[in-house]
């Protein structure tokens, strides 16, 4: 993936949205639900499965009540951020969890390099600071430790940035793409097709820090 042109200064208009209010309303009510159809999920399981080894300290980032891991697979540790308490303790694969507005405070609640993977599952597009985030998921990750962030075409179209909701999936993987080259100490970010057919479609950007 080269480094995008059209995104150079991000103007704020970009990271706009439908509804400005605290995310805390909006996302204060448990939605026990799933955002991809079966044949993504499971396309995405098996994907987590490919890239993050066993007994990998895991942060599932913008986490609700599932995670998409493997079950059969161990992992030191799974922690979960997310806006919704319900739904982070109703998550059966989160050793534990913080519940954190990354819009408010991009700053993750965690020490340098506490992470070998973190995982962002079709959640992306609601970021209104997201260079600011993937500078700090650099930081908590440890050297050569991925970033896997998975997109859908599925949203809140009250809550995605305005930006995101103006493109295409092409150009969506582009703007991702971009995000990392802003924020800077990544690896060239990798674009993985994982579609299934007749499905919901799933592309997922992975970058690794670099030393």
């Amino acid at each position: 993936m080269t480094q995008p042109s059209e995104f150079p200064g991000f103007p704020p208009d970009f990271f706009e949205r439908l509804d400005e209010a605290d995310d805390e309303q909006f996302y204060g009510q448990a939605r026990l639900v799933t955002h991809l159809d079966d044949a993504t999920i499971e396309a995405l399981t098996q994907l987590y499965r490919d890239l993050v080894p066993a007994h990998a300290h895991v942060l599932d980032l913008m986490s609700s009540w599932v995670s998409h891991l493997p079950p059969e697979v161990p992992y030191q540790r799974v922690s979960g951020l997310g806006l919704n308490r319900q739904e982070l303790a109703s998550n059966p694969r989160l050793h534990d969890f913080e519940v954190h507005n990354l819009n408010r405070e991009p700053e993750l609640p965690y020490g340098d390099a506490e992470f070998d993977a973190v995982l962002n599952a079709v959640s992306v597009q609601y970021l209104t600071r997201p260079v600011e985030v993937f500078a700090s998921v650099r930081r908590v990750l440890r050297p050569r430790g991925l970033h896997a962030v998975a997109i859908s075409h599925r949203l809140f179209p009250e809550k995605a940035v305005a930006i995101w909701q103006a493109m295409s999936m092409e150009d969506r993987v582009r703007l991702v793409g971009s995000y990392f080259f802003a924020a800077g100490g990544w690896d060239e970010p990798v674009v993985i097709d994982r579609s299934p057919d007749g499905a919901d479609p799933l592309l997922v950007i992975v970058a690794r820090r670099v030393e």
